[in-house]
C-alpha cells in the first residue's frame, strides 16, 4: 500500500494556498475555528465525523469520502509503526469455551 495523503494535505493542495482561500476564510465558511482547521490542514488533527460533514457540505461529495481518506491514512501509518505480531485466534477453539 502506498502512503495515502492526509485529508489536510488534499485541502491544502486543492482549496487553500496560492489562488485559493485562506485558512481563516475557509474556517469561517465551515463554521469552525481557524486553529481547528489549521490543525487538520497541517496533519496534526484527524478529520472528525463533524468536520467530514462540513467539508462535504462546503465542497460537495460525501462525508464518507473524507472519513475513508482519514482511515486509509491512519491505517497506513499504524502499519508502518507496528512492531508486534498478534497470535491468530481459532474460531473452533472459541466454540469449546464454557
Amino acid at each position: 500500500m502506498h502512503n495515502p495523503p492526509h485529508p489536510g494535505e488534499v485541502l491544502a493542495d486543492t482549496i487553500l494556498g496560492p489562488g485559493g482561500l485562506s485558512v481563516s476564510e475557509f474556517a469561517r465558511r465551515l463554521g469552525v475555528s481557524r486553529v481547528a482547521l489549521s490543525r487538520v490542514v497541517n496533519g496534526r488533527a484527524s478529520v472528525s465525523a463533524d468536520m467530514a460533514l462540513r467539508l462535504a457540505e462546503a465542497l460537495g461529495g460525501s462525508a464518507e469520502s473524507w472519513l475513508h481518506m482519514q482511515v486509509a491514512h491512519d491505517l497506513w501509518r499504524a502499519a508502518k509503526r507496528r512492531r508486534t505480531r498478534v497470535r491468530p485466534v481459532s474460531l473452533r477453539s472459541l466454540s469449546n469455551c464454557p
